[in-house]
């Protein structure tokens, strides 16, 4: 049986709780369940869309807010219930705590960024900050895989649901890490689920300029982000901070606007589909890695852009 975390978040699940779903229904090969956890989520008969043959729905205060032994010790419980030897996650942020502490726990294999369906029990995974790709196999019955994002993409298999409502013992201990705030941007994109992001470096020159960033974001339906430079200074939050030292994007469309393409920023990003670059300098390196380039100003080009875009709308 193969166990997925699902994560919810804003009233909705992520769209990379329906990518872990359609990738653990491949890699059951229609001989084992595939289950979904959710926790204190809503909506949970979505995810039978997908391939969940059965959704263990979890409901519980304590866990309202994140915390990384509480959660793990939670999928643990869940895994021994339904004698699962596949548990499968994303590579958020709060996935990447809770994997190891899985791995070690559970006495199973942790398989990170993992990027295929495996053949020959061999799964490809991305390595040195995505610029390379790895063969990784285990012989260890148990498995804790962490899947990339948009690495298998999202696809329906219907089944019929079944939901089971489950109260997993949490002692007091789990909690002694405590969450003084949490700062959300609510209703915005988020980086790491958004098919296409715009982002912008210092060649926007001022804060009080993102606004041509924003504006191009919301015709597009995109998540806007930046280089670390930027965040650095203040213009806009750490949160939206991609590449190597910031979060990874892995996204269908990636815009970069008066980005020069430092190799750090280059290997967050290099896991995005198609990307484009707007820049006034010919010689950003960013053009070479990018697949379509425009040399100009962006205060020339992205208003122009915009209103082209309004117009397909």
């Amino acid at each position: 049986m193969i166990l997925v975390y699902t994560e919810f978040e804003n009233g909705t699940f992520k769209k990379s709780a329906l990518e872990l779903i359609s990738y653990a229904k491949a890699l059951t090969k229609d001989t084992k369940q595939v289950v979904a956890l959710t926790i204190n989520a809503t909506g949970n008969s979505i995810l039978s869309q997908y391939g969940a043959n059965k959704i263990i729905s979890v409901n519980n205060p304590k866990l309202n807010e994140f915390t990384a032994q509480a959660y793990a010790a939670t999928m643990l419980q869940v895994a021994e219930k339904e004698n699962a030897d596949t548990i499968v996650l994303s590579t958020s942020p709060n996935a990447r705590y809770i994997a190891p502490i899985l791995a070690i726990r559970w006495g199973g294999a942790y398989l990170s960024n993992v990027t295929s369906l495996p053949i020959e029990k061999c799964f490809k995974k991305t390595l040195f900050a995505s610029k390379a790709i790895g063969n990784i196999t285990t012989s260890c019955s148990k498995k804790v895989i962490s899947l990339s994002g948009n690495a298998f993409g999202v696809h329906e298999n219907p089944v019929p649901p079944q939901i089971i409502d489950f109260e997993p013992e949490l002692p007091e201990d789990l909690f002694a890490i405590k969450t003084l705030e949490n700062h959300k941007n609510k209703g915005k994109i988020s980086i790491t689920e958004a098919s296409i992001v715009v982002s912008g470096g210092r060649g926007l020159k001022a804060a009080e300029n993102w606004y041509i960033i924003e504006e191009l974001a919301d015709v597009l339906g995109a998540a806007t982000a930046c280089t670390k430079p930027v965040s650095d200074m203040g213009w806009r939050p750490h949160s939206e901070h991609v590449g190597q030292t910031g979060k990874p994007v892995a996204c269908d469309l990636y815009i970069a606007i008066g980005i020069s393409g430092a190799i750090q920023h280059l290997a967050g990003v290099h896991n995005s589909k198609v990307k484009v670059v707007i820049n006034s300098d010919p010689e950003a390196p960013f053009f070479k890695a990018a697949d379509y380039g425009i040399v100009g100003d962006a205060f020339d080009v992205v208003p122009k852009l915009i209103e082209k875009i309004k117009l397909l709308n």
